[in-house]
């Protein structure tokens, strides 16, 4: 089926008893069973629950995958990811990685033998300098949280698998609608289903998609072991948002490309990062292995007073973290999303005071253009 089509009937089927068109919220935390070793499929609701099927079976099929695992929240999917390694294995990840993503592997999971190589994943060679046969996996953001770097999926998956390393992709600022990395080499795709997925700022969770029986086993174990799994509302609310998901990116999408454009050419501001801009260093590479560039901007408008004049400025905009909902958002990455990682490592990787970040909702794009531009003016 096309993708508009997965997205409003991938994994899902009317109710067989009632007939219900939209999959039922199974508001329960455990099931009657006929006997002893004898139910029909559900047990505990933190070991299934057929609304998160439904849920699991919808994003699978949109990102290409053949297995699909729901979590708590994006963070605790990937907290999951990582169980696959051991003390003593190393992991090479983007160094513009997420500043919760940061905190997790550097101030949690270090402390249990794992050595963390973060490098530049755009640079190939910065990847092939730190590969080594003790490394288990390459987590991998792209386009990168908040500088919107790109990192050649298919090039580092062929890498990474000549050492025998599985290879992540943090897909949340695109969305299966503009990319899907397992197409593309990657072994396994994490979301927060809480941004762009979801699309409603109204839940918190995460999902992991994957195409491996053998892994998708043990993620399988270790989402009922450690049951950090969403609650049967937040999967509702999380499919009902992927319906909608395709005509939204859209939207987004078309909203961002104008609005890149504008900023890129005030004078006031001192850069801006969109992959989308034709003089953007790594924007051939993601016309060639994308179908879009995402609705997520950050620029520089020089320091932090003017920041914060901008951030205080907009009316249209609303200053929140997250990402990825009907909405503009407007944040500070410096004191906000990567306020974890230190702050000679963020200058270093461009999250400078100055540097605001947008999330391009899809309301008119000249009321969100007239709020910036005063915003920018005052």
């Amino acid at each position: 089926m096309g993708f508009y089509t997965d997205c409003v009937h991938a994994g899902q089927k009317p109710d067989e008893k009632t007939g219900a068109v939209i999959t039922p919220i199974f508001q329960t935390s455990t099931y009657r069973q006929d006997g002893i070793g004898k139910h029909r499929g559900y047990e505990y609701a933190r070991t299934a629950n057929p609304t998160r099927e439904a849920l699991e079976r919808n994003v699978a099929a949109l990102e290409k995958g053949k297995h699909g695992l729901a979590y708590s929240s994006g963070m605790a999917a990937t907290d999951t990811i990582l169980r696959l390694v051991a003390p003593g294995d190393e992991v090479v990840v983007t160094a513009n990685v997420y500043g919760g993503t940061y905190r997790l592997f550097e101030m949690v999971l270090k402390q249990y033998g794992i050595t963390f190589h973060f490098v530049d994943t755009a640079e190939l060679s910065e990847v092939e300098r730190v590969l080594n046969s003790k490394t288990k996996l390459v987590y991998l953001e792209s386009p990168t949280n908040p500088v919107l770097r790109v990192t050649d999926i298919r090039k580092v998956s062929e890498m990474a698998h000549a050492v025998g390393a599985r290879v992540c992709v943090d897909n949340t600022f695109m969305s299966p609608y503009l990319q899907t990395p397992l197409e593309l080499g990657a072994d396994i795709v994490v979301h927060s289903t809480t941004k762009f997925l979801n699309g409603h700022s109204d839940m918190v969770g995460g999902i992991v998609v994957l195409n491996d029986d053998a892994t998708a086993q043990k993620l399988r174990f270790l989402q009922n072991a450690v049951g950090a799994v969403p609650g049967p509302m937040d999967c509702f609310l999380a499919l009902r948002g992927t319906k909608t998901l395709a005509v939204r990116m859209r939207q987004h999408e078309e909203n961002a490309r104008v609005l890149a454009t504008y900023l890129a050419g005030h004078k006031g501001i001192a850069r801006v990062n969109y992959p989308g801009l034709p003089d953007h260093p790594h924007h051939a590479l993601a016309q060639q292995q994308a179908r879009g560039f995402g609705a997520i901007i950050s620029f520089d408008v020089g320091s932090l007073e003017r920041a914060d004049h901008v951030l205080q400025s907009v009316r249209v905009f609303t200053l929140a973290e997250s990402l990825g909902g009907v909405e503009s958002l407007i944040s500070h990455p410096a004191t906000m999303t990567h306020g974890s990682v230190p702050e000679a490592q963020r200058v270093k990787l461009g999250v400078t005071p100055g540097l605001v970040r947008i999330s391009v909702g899809i309301e008119d794009v000249d009321d969100l253009q007239a709020d910036l531009d005063n915003a920018l003016r005052a």
